[in-house]
């Protein structure tokens, strides 16, 4: 029987698994087969309680689903931060096909500090916080100057920029561009008008 490190959810329909924190403890991040929102809990020392971020959606995840989530998970292996080999998946049978929501794993203390990083003092998550911070990078940077001044893509540039700005943030510098960009869709989906929306609109202005 293999040990798994991803358990199932009777309480929501969802998948759990636990991480351990950078800060010491453990996490636990619940993502919905209906939503690329993740639902993100440290877990209390004391009590053992689920804590769950301030960013997280109570009615998406409720106490119950982090409690079952961690009863499920004890004792199970934490989940790895890296993406899985594709080379070491070919060959498998269907049945043991990754869910493709799990294919690309965020560090859930990495992305509840970039959350925080673009938090207001309303403690809502200020989309023009970060694109103005976004915009004051791609001035300052002499390698972002260049890539402008060289007509690089836009996408390219953009993610030099939000990769360069969250590896900052969470002091994570192995972060890989897919899961800058995974962190950039979960972000997205909080805000469907476009996360991003100001800041390219200025790098299209530059490139012009």
């Amino acid at each position: 029987m293999i040990r798994t490190d991803v358990v199932k959810l009777t309480s929501i329909p969802a998948s759990a698994y636990r991480q351990k924190l950078q800060a010491g403890g453990a996490g636990i991040v619940i993502l919905r087969a209906d939503s690329k929102q993740p639902g993100i809990a440290s877990i209390s020392k004391t009590s053992g309680e689920p804590i769950p971020a301030k960013n997280t959606s109570a009615k998406l995840y409720p106490a119950e689903a982090f409690s079952e989530a961690i009863t499920l998970t004890a004792g199970l292996p934490y989940k790895k931060r890296s993406a899985p080999n594709i080379g070491e998946l070919k060959g498998k049978a269907p049945e043991e096909k990754l869910e493709p929501e799990l294919e690309v794993i965020i560090d859930s203390e990495d992305y509840q500090k970039v959350v925080d990083a673009y938090t207001d003092k309303t403690g809502r998550l200020s989309y023009e916080l970060l694109n103005k911070d976004l915009i004051r990078f791609i001035n300052s940077s002499s390698t972002a100057r260049a890539m402008i001044a060289e007509k690089e893509d836009l996408e390219k540039i953009r993610l030099y920029a939000v990769g360069s700005k969250f590896r900052s943030i969470t002091k994570d510098h192995e972060l890989s561009d897919a899961q800058v960009l995974k962190m950039a869709e979960l972000l997205d989906e909080v805000y469907p008008k476009g996360v991003f929306r100001d800041f390219n609109e200025e790098l299209r202005r530059k490139l012009k």
